[in-house]
């Protein structure tokens, strides 16, 4: 791993926040941690191989002193057998000491400079896996805290982004229209007021997916599970949105039985699905068409749900990121957030959605909720049924 780069004083990393001194308060101790950690591991070395060379002195003295004797009379071996095996000892000692320091000082040394980074705020850190087995999980486990800290930050900096690119505009036609009022442009009557009061329904529904989403990033959508028949929950969802096919101009047709098996689902987050849907639906068909809701049972127990319209369809490019967030078509009066929010919800449940194109024309969208709800995705809370 490259070493750490040196920052002049007063003048930061990139990703160090703007207006804030660096280094920071304790920035002159941090970098040095792990040149502190290495000096140790080498004095601990040293002074192990000094007490084992003090040692071999002492055995080497006690042989050379009280060993067997020669025939002649002298002692077996000499000084020059005692030096030898003291820089054997010194040379074995010296090895090992220079092993135990390059899998675990220098590991370890590089694990805590990383520490140190990620602590002042750096997220790019990665730690070479090396050492032995319990060091290597542990920097494992390191890297990928490092990873989960970095994606946070770059959620939350993304979230930040889409709620300032999202609330935008409907707060500009809220302040343009008072303006307008105030200055005589427009009259302070009931249809204007309407306007406004419009505006600030689509400024509610705005805040209420962007709160959506962000629950979903972060692994909190709230599941409030009831034992609920699919059919009636579409169709509660399908006459929600009757007025909007009507103004419209378009026709809404239900395929369903009577009464389906009854699923541990939350009704309200699955009425936000089909509606998300049928907004849709309704919005990529033109006056005349016609938009379809089909319920069927799966083998596994559960359910699929499928909506489908007579529009123009979707376009073949966008068909992989139809579920991805602000996708959506150049005419579209949406916030690119619905089939987003539809497929976090149906996720939360555990199901799965898809998207494709008919062979008639216009678009297909079908999600499927299992009847174990034990396959939900990991991170999603869920009360109990009929909380």
């Amino acid at each position: 791993m490259p070493p750490p780069q040196r920052w002049m004083r007063g003048t930061g990393p990139p990703w160090w926040p703007e207006g804030e001194p660096w280094p920071p308060v304790d920035g002159r101790r941090w970098p040095q941690a792990a040149r502190r950690f290495r000096r140790r591991i080498v004095i601990g070395a040293i002074a192990l191989l000094l007490v084992v060379v003090l040692l071999g002195v002492a055995i080497g003295a006690a042989i050379g002193w009280h060993g067997d004797r020669r025939p002649n009379g002298g002692p077996r071996g000499g000084p020059g057998a005692l030096l030898g095996f003291l820089v054997l000892v010194a040379v074995v000692g010296g090895i090992a000491s220079w092993i135990a320091y390059r899998r675990i000082g220098a590991p370890a040394g590089r694990l805590l400079d990383a520490a140190q980074r990620v602590g002042a705020g750096e997220r790019d850190v990665h730690v070479e896996v090396a050492g032995p087995r319990e060091l290597r999980s542990l920097i494992e486990s390191f890297n990928g805290m490092a990873t989960s800290l970095r994606d946070a930050d770059e959620q939350r900096r993304r979230f930040l982004a889409d709620v300032t690119h999202e609330l935008r505009t409907p707060i500009a036609v809220l302040q343009s229209q008072i303006e307008a009022q105030l200055d005589g442009i427009h009259p302070s009557d009931e249809a204007h007021l309407r306007s406004l009061l419009d505006e600030t329904h689509l400024l509610g529904r705005l805040v209420e997916d962007l709160g959506t989403v962000a629950l979903a990033d972060a692994g909190r959508l709230t599941l409030h599970l009831e034992s609920s028949d699919p059919t009636v929950v579409v169709s509660d969802a399908v006459e929600a949105a009757a007025s909007l096919a009507d103004d419209k101009g378009v026709t809404l047709a239900v395929d369903a039985p009577p009464a389906a098996p009854p699923l541990d689902l939350d009704p309200t987050r699955i009425r936000q699905v089909v509606a998300n849907l049928l907004t849709n639906a309704i919005r990529h068909t033109p006056a005349g068409g016609q938009v379809t809701v089909a319920i069927r049972a799966t083998p596994g127990g559960g359910a699929s749900v499928t909506v489908w319209d007579t529009g123009p369809g979707i376009a073949p490019a966008d068909l992989d990121a139809v579920f991805d967030r602000y996708t959506k078509a150049a005419d579209s009066g949406g916030s690119g957030l619905g089939l987003a929010i539809a497929r976090d919800l149906v996720r939360a449940h555990g199901g799965s959605i898809t998207a494709t194109n008919r062979v008639g024309g216009g678009a297909e969208i079908t999600f499927e909720l299992p009847a174990d709800l034990s396959r939900r995705s990991p991170g999603q809370a869920a009360s109990a049924p009929g909380a």
